[in-house]
């Protein structure tokens, strides 16, 4: 498991203990009350209420994100950093065309499945990969490769792929920070993106 996926497990872990304490203690005196909160919502104050306040300039430039799908009884996750796009040119910019690049920053971004599935019609056993690809203005590369717990760079090499395949990018409307997201989900089907500023590259990901 990923330093950015223990930590974001931690805080969540962390707020909801100290809410499960606080809604302890004001049952123990008595309270419960509507003024006090209870339920959904007075979980929600107290976990907003137990951390602290960061400082603008503490809050890192590429922020931690975490996509989380069932699809039948297969669970899929991504855990990645989220680099904005702030007017830079992105592809053939700053991600240069023909070589490998992690989408995202700081960890590598990481993609899990619970039961093996197919993507864009290959093979792929269940597991945790971390994910690569090499950006072209027509074609992409993609790589799962099994060194799954890594930093973004350097890549881990071709020995450690699961999966290599070609997709083919897409225009999009604008995507200020980099996002992967579900846009379909259907039975045994869905269409995961990958999308920052105008262009997009969907995976069709099928499964048992």
């Amino acid at each position: 498991m990923s330093r950015r996926h223990l930590q974001m497990l931690a805080v969540r872990g962390g707020a909801r203990l100290l809410g499960l304490i606080a809604a302890l203690a004001i049952a123990a005196c008595g309270g419960g009350g509507a003024e006090s909160g209870s339920g959904a919502e007075g979980d929600a104050a107290a976990d907003g209420n137990a951390l602290p306040i960061m400082a603008l300039e503490d809050v890192k430039p590429s922020q931690s994100g975490l996509v989380w799908q069932e699809v039948a009884n297969t669970q899929i996750e991504v855990t990645y950093d989220r680099p904005v796009a702030r007017g830079r040119d992105l592809f053939g910019g700053i991600v240069p065309f023909g070589e490998i690049w992690n989408p995202g920053a700081n960890d590598a971004t990481a993609i899990s499945f619970t039961r093996d599935v197919t993507i864009n019609g290959n093979a792929l056993p269940a597991g945790k990969y971390s994910l690569w690809a090499i950006p072209d203005p027509n074609r992409w590369t993609l790589i799962f490769n099994r060194q799954a717990d890594v930093y973004h760079t350097p890549y881990p090499g071709e020995d450690d792929d699961a999966l290599r395949f070609m997709a083919s990018p897409r225009r999009g409307a604008h995507m200020e920070t980099l996002a992967f997201y579900f846009a379909a989900v259907e039975k045994k089907d869905a269409e995961l993106r990958l999308h920052w500023g105008e262009t997009y590259v969907p995976f069709n990901i099928a499964v048992p």
